[in-house]
This record gives C-alpha cells, sequence and structure tokens, in this order.
C-alpha cells in the first residue's frame, strides 16, 4: 500500500503521543516495584476497566474472529463469548475478594492461600511458567497479527515488523510501568475503536459490497449469520455452543478470562483503589469486551467472504505474502488494503494501538511475576526498591526478545488459541473452587498443572515438531495413528478437563491438607462466602469470629444471581445490536428492552 503524508502525520502522532505518556509516567513509576507494577493502587475504575478491554483488543482478535467467522460463522465466536460466564463471576465473586488481599500480584496468593514448601514452589515456578513460558506464547501469536498485517498493508518482513514493534512497545513498558501502559491503553483504546467503526462503515459502503443489507443476503454470507448453530447438526452445536457455554468456560484457564480471575486482570484489580472500584472496572470491562466491540471486526469478517471467497483469492491478490501464513485470519488485514488515502493511517494507528496495548500489558505483567515472585522472593529477598525497578525493566526488554523469536514459527491466531487452550484445560475448577473449598491445596494445583501440560504436550506434539521442522513436515504413519489422531480440537480439551480435572480431586483428598493457622489467616483476610470453610470457621478464634461478623458482603446466592443478571444483559446488548444491524429490528429492540431492565435490576441490587 502507498501512504500519503497525512496517513504518515497521523501514525507519527500517535507515536509521539504514546511515548509523550510513557515519558511523564516514568518519575513516578520509578519510585518502587508497587509504582512500577500497581500504579500505587490509585487508578480511576474506569481507567482500569477500558485498559482491560484494550489489553484484550490485540491486533490479533479481529484476526481471530475474522478466521472464525469464515469458517464457522458467527456463531462460532461462541467459543469466545462463553467466557462471559467466567467474566461476570469475576465481577461479582472475585473482584472483591482479590483486591481485599492486599498483594502486589496473584501468585502470592499462593503463599497467603496454602502452606509448606509446596506452595513456595508453585509460586516460584508459575511466576516463570506464566510470567516467560505462557506470557511469551501470548505475546508471539499477538505479533504474529503484527507479521500478517505488515507484510500485506506495507510490505514488510516478518522480521522487519517484529522489529518495529518490539522496539517502541518494549521502550513505553519499561519507561511508564503500569500507569504508562494503563493511560497508554486509554488513548489507544479509543484510536482503536473508531478505526475499527469507520474502515467497517466504508467497508460495507464499497460498491462490491453494496451496503448492509446487500451482504447479510449475499449468497456467500447467508449461512453464516446465525447467532447459535443449528440444533440439528450435532456436527456444529456440540464443538461450537454446548461444550464452550457447558464446559469450557469454566473448566479451562485462559489470559483475561482465568476462572476466579487472575494474570493482568487480577493485576487491574489489585491496582484499584477500593473493593466496590475492582468490581466496577471488571464489570466495565466485561460490557465492552462483549457488547460493544465485536461487531466491527464480524462485518468486516462477513464481507471478507465476498471481496476473497476463499484462500486461493488471498494469495493471488498478494503474491508476495508467504503462503505458508495465507490462512482465513489474512483475510481481515486484506480488506484493510481496500481503504483509501487518508483513511489507511488511521486504521494502522488503530492496529499498532491495538498491537502495542496488547504486548505492553503482557510485559509488565510477565515481569511483576519475575521481579517480585521469582527474584524478590527466592534469589535477593533484602532487594532495593530501585533494584527491583531495573529489573523490572531488564525483564520487560528480555521477554520482549523471546516473543518476537517465537512469532516468527507461529502460522494463525487460531493455532495458538486452540493450543493454549488445551494446556489450560481441566484447572478452571480448581482456580473457581480454591477460595471457597479449604480442602484444595498446593499439591492440587502442581498435579492441575503437570497433568494439563502432559496432555496437551501429547495431543500437540505433531504439531509442535512443524514449528520445529517447517510446515513442509509429514508426521510418520506412526504418528498418524497416535497423539490424538483424528480427535477434533473439543475432543482433546474434554479428554484433557476428565483427566486433569480428576487428577487435581485426588491429589486434593489424598495429600496433606493445609495448615489451620494458614487456613484460618486466609479466611479471617478474604472472608470468602459459602459451606466449603466449615472445618476452618469452627476453628477461629473469637476476635477472628468478630471480624468475619462485620462483613457486609451479599451472600454467595446473591452473587451468583447477580452473576446470571449480567450474563443476561451483556448477552441482549451483543445479539440486540447484531440483529439491528442484519435487519432483524423487532428482535433486536427488543433484546435491548430486555438487557437494560436486567441492568437496571443488576445496578440497583449491586450498587
Amino acid at each position: 500500500m502507498k501512504l500519503t503524508s497525512f496517513d504518515w502525520i497521523i501514525i507519527v502522532l500517535f507515536m509521539v503521543v504514546t511515548l509523550g505518556i510513557a515519558i511523564w509516567s516514568a518519575k513516578k513509576s520509578g519510585k518502587s516495584a508497587k509504582e512500577f507494577f500497581l500504579s500505587g493502587n490509585n487508578m480511576p475504575w474506569w481507567m482500569l476497566g477500558v485498559s482491560m478491554v484494550a489489553t484484550t483488543f490485540s491486533a490479533d482478535t479481529p484476526n481471530l474472529v475474522t478466521d472464525i467467522v469464515r469458517g464457522d460463522g458467527i456463531s462460532g465466536n461462541w467459543v469466545w463469548w462463553a467466557f462471559l460466564l467466567t467474566g461476570m463471576l469475576t465481577v461479582f465473586i472475585y473482584a472483591r475478594l482479590w483486591r481485599r488481599a492486599g498483594i502486589l500480584t496473584d501468585l502470592e496468593f499462593y503463599e497467603m492461600r496454602y502452606s509448606g514448601k509446596e506452595a513456595s514452589f508453585l509460586r516460584g515456578f508459575r511466576a516463570i511458567y506464566l510470567g516467560v513460558f505462557f506470557n511469551v506464547m501470548i505475546m508471539a501469536s499477538v505479533m504474529l497479527a503484527g507479521i500478517k498485517i505488515g507484510s500485506i498493508m506495507l510490505g514488510l518482513s516478518a522480521v522487519q515488523t517484529v522489529a518495529l514493534v518490539s522496539l517502541v512497545t518494549v521502550f513505553y513498558s519499561a519507561v511508564g510501568g503500569l500507569r504508562g501502559v494503563i493511560l497508554t491503553d486509554v488513548f489507544q483504546f479509543v484510536i482503536s475503536m473508531v478505526g475499527m467503526i469507520v474502515a467497517a462503515i466504508y467497508i460495507l459502503q464499497m460498491p462490491e459490497i453494496g451496503g448492509l443489507n446487500a451482504l447479510v443476503t449475499h449468497e456467500a454470507v447467508v449461512d453464516k449469520l446465525d447467532f447459535v448453530p443449528d440444533f440439528t447438526d450435532i456436527n456444529l452445536i456440540i464443538p461450537l455452543f454446548i461444550v464452550p457455554i457447558a464446559v469450557q468456560w469454566w473448566s479451562t484457564w485462559y489470559p483475561g478470562a482465568e476462572p476466579g480471575g487472575g494474570g493482568y486482570i487480577a493485576q487491574r484489580m489489585l491496582s484499584a483503589k477500593s473493593e466496590k472500584d475492582a468490581v466496577k472496572a471488571t464489570l466495565l470491562f466485561n460490557v465492552a469486551h462483549y457488547a460493544l466491540r465485536p461487531w466491527p471486526w464480524l462485518l468486516i469478517a462477513l464481507a471478507s467472504l465476498v471481496i476473497f471467497p476463499d484462500l486461493e483469492s488471498i494469495a493471488t491478490a498478494f503474491p508476495g505474502v508467504d503462503r505458508d501464513i495465507v490462512k482465513n485470519d489474512l483475510a481481515f488485514p486484506a480488506m484493510l488494503t481496500l481503504l483509501p488515502s487518508g483513511l489507511v493511517g488511521l486504521i494502522l494507528a488503530a492496529l499498532i494501538a491495538a498491537l502495542m496495548s496488547t504486548i505492553s500489558t503482557h510485559l509488565n505483567w510477565g515481569s511483576s511475576y519475575v521481579v517480585n515472585d521469582f527474584y524478590g522472593r527466592f534469589i535477593n529477598k533484602e532487594a532495593s526498591e530501585k533494584s527491583k525497578v531495573f529489573l523490572g525493566r531488564l525483564s520487560t526488554f528480555i521477554l520482549m526478545v523471546l516473543a518476537a523469536v517465537f512469532a516468527l514459527y507461529l502460522q494463525n491466531a487460531k493455532q495458538a488459541f486452540d493450543l493454549l487452550l488445551q494446556i489450560g484445560a481441566g484447572t478452571g475448577l480448581l482456580f473457581i473452587l480454591r477460595w471457597f473449598w479449604w480442602r484444595i491445596n498446593a499439591l492440587s494445583e502442581i498435579v492441575a498443572m503437570v497433568v494439563s501440560f502432559i496432555i496437551a504436550f501429547y495431543f500437540e506434539f505433531p504439531k509442535l515438531l512443524q514449528w520445529i521442522n517447517g510446515p513442509e513436515y509429514v508426521p510418520s504413519d506412526i504418528m498418524s495413528t497416535t497423539f490424538g489422531a483424528g480427535l477434533e480440537s473439543y475432543e482433546k480439551m474434554i479428554i484433557g478437563v476428565i483427566i486433569t480435572t480428576t487428577a487435581w480431586m485426588i491429589a486434593a483428598y489424598t495429600t496433606k491438607q493445609t495448615k489451620m493457622e494458614t487456613l484460618t489467616a486466609f479466611y479471617t483476610k478474604i472472608q470468602p462466602k459459602g459451606s466449603g470453610w466449615q472445618i476452618v470457621q469452627d476453628n477461629l478464634s473469637t476476635e477472628q469470629k468478630d471480624i468475619i461478623a462485620k462483613n457486609d458482603d451479599p451472600g454467595l446466592t446473591d452473587q451468583i444471581l447477580m452473576m446470571l443478571m449480567g450474563c443476561g444483559m451483556v448477552y441482549c446488548a451483543l445479539f440486540g445490536f447484531g440483529w439491528l444491524l442484519l435487519g432483524s429490528t423487532f428482535a433486536g429492540m427488543a433484546a435491548l428492552v430486555i438487557g437494560s431492565l436486567l441492568g437496571y435490576g443488576l445496578f440497583k441490587k449491586a450498587f
């Protein structure tokens, strides 16, 4: 694509503002580890909520959505829409508990909740396992989207794109800390949303599309418009709807949708001024993430079926692009090349913003684990605040390098998404129940982590060999009959959930219990609801019972009711907007009215 001077002015201004925010934040962020990783527990709830949305609005997200829509239609998005249940569970049950913990990272939870060397090992190991291994995989999948966008829209090689994005992102992440990340997230989210909305409007008005009405009646699109898969087709309804809504949301661990909260979502909750602010921030995040943001992507994805009906048409239109990365997710940046000069600069700024907001959060989050939960806990307990900030900036740089290198080995966003779901399969229920059942211990988590990883490695081993040996690698005959050959992704996930859940449940019942003094201290500080703490309640001192008696949180039943009302509100908004866009005015208005009533009742009950 040829960029005009106006396009470059927009992009340069975006970069200048982004770097300016980081430099402005540097002085405060460099004061201490708490300032660098938690922005001093002093960020307003709406900024935290927008920051969460910006982080999950990564450059690979519209690519992933496009991949799903082109393959399975709009209804295929239940693979991530189902995580709303997890999100609302976090809003009305866990946000308050996380903020009450008063810790620097969510990994400190382990030595607060569990006892013994197992708890210490778990904290240190997951600092590297999540902060480095998982984190690098996630950032690499995000960077892959940048590679595809750079190759399609700017003609850049993978190495050139990775180098340019890494240099800018690592600079403002290392300099500004979490405060700089959150402030730039707000700015970048506005740019991202404006860019995507404008792009969707322009694309729909193109002569080849002919407007929204023409799009939804096009022969390549009509069978992709259902919000729920055909219930008469068992091959569709099970993987696309039943498994996500019945199993996946509570059983798997995925960044940004962790059962019970965690990761950078917990980091934002821990950064809030108060427990109520933590609840408001996560509620805003879930509303914006699921109800407000997806439709520009969905419309562009549907339009891509008209312009680029198959992979061959994409490869023909872009002969200079490596054929190995020509997948359905490439259709999204391909559509953006159709935009006119002047608008291209805004769209590129939006895509760069989406890419940077996600990577910068993961850099700061991963660095907080390395510094606080590994170095500060096991290497140098007497480390000064200055040295922690320095190591935070150094680890930010190292994580960026690792992610950039790994990104060169990935091929499509769905590939990484499925792998991450498989690795986390079976651990989700443990993350939910560990707040409400005293019997879960550190060894339960260790068993869940090890078993889920072994199962994922077994199922994904042929793919790993392809990454190592290149896409031309053909598995041997032995591999074609082992390693889960013939199983669909959802079938592998269910197998992983069953085996992993069984393994950690056995561990919970048969291994050494957490010390009672640890459990009573945790229960007194966090004050979770439910009957799973009865044995701990019986061991509380009079003073501890007095503290618990002052708790005025809603009961667990009320919290679950609010969770369900929140899900109903957001789904009604999501589908209401969708029906209006696709021409079903009555259904759309009815859904929005029901959603508004649920929202009114929810806010009256919750706040």
